[in-house]
């Protein structure tokens, strides 16, 4: 009995079927994200009104089956159990239902409410396959809906089955059972017979359910009936129930088990499948043959990477200069509203310049997430983790660790919490230990401006090169931490290649706002906040220009055009912090300034351009007033930063502490101990790095 007109909503299925497209499709904007309690995999969350019903939809992790070998797995397993919501969605890829029915046959075995959705159906038509829906939803016993995700085709069918499945409306719906013969048929039957003897156990389970995956040794059913008066007697025939079939088939009963569902399968569509024959190679296969070509796949990879950087810098320039005049325009308008002092000179030097010195780069991160969304959706990703999939064996890491690290490049926290998928504990650590040098995109402004600058018309190669020395110290690290701490060799893992598609608008915007509204949240936020606090510390105390001590270590690095701005500087917090961290950091030819930017950059690696753009702002308004006033300028005329030095310092910024939401990440994830571990074997690196770089580029020199 529906309460309050609410229908709640499993939504379940393999990866790459098109499930999170449905989920979009059927709640719109309506959606909010959370961590599964008690575990950090993400949980997405939707709503969605069709008549006079709210519909509760709860995307599921994408999973293969329901046999509890991984978090994700037991997650989807435990909701649709204990929770019992009223209908199940589960999403097919219509194209590929061989594979994909395993999981169908697993949620039969449940005996919950199941609306199968063949997803993709268009790209099923072009393979020359059609499918008798009724028929098979008969065989079945659940409703079928041909759905194509992408284009919104088939939501309207699908709301409308799921308010009747939901309201005992659904005429082909029934429960049925996939036989697996006499003899296992048998032995079920006995297991049943000895779980039913507690009827608290068949209120809250399916016992064939129950005695199926006891067969199968399930060790989470075990641990869930452990607590029963009768579990020592449902052990004992469960025992007594698999020697015997494996006695009598003579093979060992997972095997058996799931060689029945795939024989169920192969029937089902045997009776229900239409294919038209296709000669030659279909259009994936053609195009696999060039782009996952041993000798052309590395390559063409490379091409593709290094047209996204070019892009993302080259195109986004034009929006950044007008979003940059805007700021400038903002700034003058301040100027002429709040009366000189203390807070015009706040939200001037230290609000403006702060916050709208990272937001300018706003379009960059948006190109370079719609080149990533491209790569994704048209099934190109799954071919760059393929071609990587050997070098990084060779290197110590797990195959299936490629997808949490190319999350890096969007934000290392969700990358890290992707791990989960891991079932080894060595696969998880170390891919958790060099994810952060991926290059996140909070790292992008800062290679965008100093790449800018100092490499204009090399820009786009220039941050490719540091993405690519992101990777190559992540697989130099992975094997150094493979051979020093972890002795196992990684498990070996076949990787599923989704057909190509052509992308469509929709999911590539939508997309594109999801990572723009948290950038814009993170300006508002967290920026703001250091923002305000970096020009205060710059700011407080002031003293007298003529007490300035003479050849302190910051005053080496400062514009010599610019010495009011330096004694001015030079007695606030932030200009003696910079006194005593400069001799850790001038072997790398950094200012003092760009070394206070790093430490700031720790909370949040925006916060680097932010705290960059204050203190020049600060010596611009003290020193040189009548000079325009954006940092690019003042960059580029400081004598002390030269090209080398602008190399080194992005280099630094790529490779040094993870920032503190990527740190607290890795400590709940694999412990505290690990995250020190990070944060020193990172900084130790990365000033090793950098400082062979610099040296090496001076010789050149």
């Amino acid at each position: 009995m529906l309460k309050n007109n609410e229908i709640r909503i499993g939504l379940v299925g393999n990866p790459n079927c098109g499930k999170s497209t449905i989920f979009n499709a059927l709640t719109g904007l309506h959606q909010k994200t959370a961590n599964w309690s008690g575990v950090t995999i993400e949980k997405k969350e939707g709503t969605a009104r069709f008549g006079d019903f709210i519909l509760k939809v709860i995307d599921l992790p994408g999973i293969y089956s329901l046999s509890a070998y991984s978090l994700e797995e037991i997650i989807a397993r435990n909701y649709i159990i204990h929770e019992q919501p009223d209908v199940i969605v589960n999403v097919v890829d219509a194209g590929n239902l061989e594979r994909n029915l395993y999981l169908t046959t697993q949620l039969i075995n449940i005996g919950v409410r199941v609306i199968l959705v063949l997803n993709m159906y268009d790209e099923a038509l072009a393979q020359g396959i059609e499918i008798e829906m009724e028929k098979m939803g008969n065989l079945l016993g659940m409703p079928l809906v041909k759905t194509v995700g992408t284009r919104g085709e088939g939501i309207i069918d699908l709301l409308s089955t799921i308010v009747a499945v939901a309201t005992d409306k659904e005429k082909t719906l029934r429960h049925i059972h996939i036989d697996y013969g006499e003899d296992i048929e048998a032995e079920i039957k006995k297991i049943q017979g000895t779980i039913r003897q507690e009827k608290a156990i068949s209120i809250q389970y399916s016992t064939r359910w129950l005695a199926l995956r006891l067969l199968e040794n399930d060790r989470d059913v075990f641990e869930k009936l452990r607590h029963f008066p009768n579990y020592d007697e449902i052990s004992l025939q469960t025992s007594k129930s698999r020697e015997e079939i494996e006695k009598k088939i003579g093979d060992d009963i997972a095997v058996i088990m799931a060689e029945r569902r795939q024989g169920f399968i192969t029937g089902l569509l045997q009776e229900v499948t239409l294919r038209r024959k296709k000669s030659g190679m279909n259009l994936s296969e053609r195009i696999d043959r060039i782009l996952m070509n041993k000798y052309l796949g590395y390559p063409i990879l490379l091409i593709l990477l290094w047209m996204l950087f070019q892009a993302t810098y080259t195109i986004g320039e034009y929006p950044r200069n007008l979003i940059e005049q805007g700021v400038q325009y903002l700034g003058k308008i301040i100027g002429t509203i709040v009366p000189d002092g203390f807070w015009k000179r706040l939200i001037s030097e230290g609000i403006l310049a702060g916050v709208g010195g990272v937001i300018v780069f706003l379009p960059n991160i948006l190109i370079l997430f719609m080149g990533v969304s491209l790569m994704e959706d048209t099934g190109y990703m799954a071919r760059a983790a393929f071609i990587m999939d050997k070098i990084m064996h060779k290197l110590g890491i797990h195959g299936k660790s490629f997808i949490p690290l190319v999350m890096g490049f969007g934000c290392n926290v969700p990358a890290i919490m992707a791990t989960r998928t891991l079932e080894n504990t060595r696969d998880r650590v170390i891919t958790i230990l060099i994810n952060p040098f991926m290059s996140c995109s909070a790292r992008l402004p800062v290679y965008v401006l100093f790449a800018g600058v100092f490499f204009a018309e090399h820009a786009g190669s220039v941050i490719l090169s540091l993405y690519l020395v992101g990777i190559i110290m992540a697989f130099i690290s992975s094997r150094f931490l493979s051979l020093l701490l972890f002795k196992t060799v990684s498990a070996p893992f076949v990787m599923e290649l989704p057909p190509y598609r052509f992308p469509t608008a929709r999911a590539i915007l939508f997309h594109m706002w999801n990572r723009s509204s948290q950038y814009l949240r993170k300006m508002g936020g967290i920026i703001l906040i250091l923002s305000v606090a970096v020009w205060l510390l710059s700011e407080f105390p002031r003293n007298p220009i003529s007490t300035s001590p003479p050849g302190e270590i910051f005053t080496q690095h400062l514009n010599t055009s610019s010495e009011k701005a330096e004694s001015s500087l030079g007695h606030t917090f932030m200009g003696k912090f910079g006194n005593a961290i400069a001799p850790l950091l001038s072997p790398l030819g950094f200012t003092w300034e760009m070394s206070v930017a790093l430490l700031t950059g720790i909370v949040a690696k925006e916060v680097v351009i932010s705290t960059l753009n204050i203190f020049y702002t600060e010596e611009r308004t003290s020193a040189m007033p009548q000079q325009p006033a954006d940092l690019e300028t003042s960059l580029r005329r400081d004598p002390a930063i030269t090209p080398l030095v602008a190399y080194v310092y992005m280099l630094f910024v790529l490779l040094y502490i993870p920032c503190v939401a990527t740190s607290v990440a890795i400590g709940r994830e694999i412990g505290w101990k690990w995250a020190l571990f990070s944060v020193a074997y990172n900084l130790t690196l990365t000033w090793l790095v950098c400082f062979a770089v610099y040296r090496i580029g001076l010789a050149i020199a």
